[in-house]
């Protein structure tokens, strides 16, 4: 099976759950078959399944994305089954949070594994066929804390920062070719991470969001599926904060 310009083939990455779920939720609603990638066989599953009930076309696929044979070896894979994936969104990402001076070799290397390198990894994977097919839509997800940094937050701060460089440069690659790459960089999102915040950290961070609410996965899958859309074909390089005003 291949994909056309009328069936086209997103990969999400982090779809089990939260905003990544959000995403492959609102790509498949309009009519794109979204491949729905996380660590938990379980996870993605559950997802596809629910998209398929919904009416859409998706298929899970776990992988570990830190694990970069295991990407390129799932990336083979699916253009093998796809002929091109037209759609990336990197959204999969840990938090192992810590002060600096404290945090191990092993929590730091995660992060950046597991938040910033599988980026990289399916970009090389998937990235050369959008290319020759001169059409592609690559999506990273950042998050507000790689712009304005967050005490105990070093290796994720560092690794949200590498996207937008990354994904920076990507675009200058991948320009001549009609593949646009962007970041999504959001705030405060209700989560099961925010979930776990207690009363006061809450009342902390709504102090710094001129709207005064934590945001929704949807919000975040919006501006995704905009700028998957046809509609985005002149955007390219560019950071896109959804965080409710915190950042200005």
């Amino acid at each position: 099976m291949s994909s056309t310009s009328n069936e086209r083939v997103a990969v999400v990455t982090g779809a089990g759950r939260g905003i990544g779920k959000a995403i492959a939720e609102v790509l498949a609603a309009g009519g794109i078959k979204v491949v729905c990638v996380s660590r938990s066989e379980n996870n993605c599953g559950k997802v596809a399944e629910e998209i398929l009930s919904n009416g859409g076309k998706a298929e899970a696929l776990a992988v570990d994305v830190s694990d970069a044979a295991a990407v390129e070896e799932a990336s083979a894979k699916l253009l093998e089954k796809h002929e091109v994936v037209d759609i990336l969104v990197n959204n999969a990402g840990i938090t192992r949070d810590g002060m600096m001076l404290r945090m191990t070799n092993e929590n730091w290397d995660s992060v950046l594994n597991t938040n910033l390198s599988s980026c990289f990894y399916w970009t090389k994977g998937l990235g050369g066929k959008m290319a020759r097919k001169r059409w592609g839509r690559i999506v990273n997800i950042g998050s507000v804390i790689g712009i304005m940094g967050n005490a105990g937050q070093v290796n994720y701060a560092a690794a949200k920062a590498g996207i937008i460089g990354f994904t920076k440069s990507m675009a200058k690659e991948f320009a001549s070719r009609s593949v646009t790459c962007n970041v999504v960089a959001p705030g405060f999102i209700e989560t099961d991470m925010t979930a776990e915040l207690n009363e006061d950290v809450t009342k902390q961070i709504l102090a710094q969001i001129p709207l005064k609410r934590f945001g929704k996965a949807e919000d975040i899958a919006n501006m995704v599926d905009f700028l998957c859309s046809d509609k985005a074909g002149y955007i390219t390089g560019q950071v896109f904060t959804v965080d409710g005003g915190m950042v200005m």
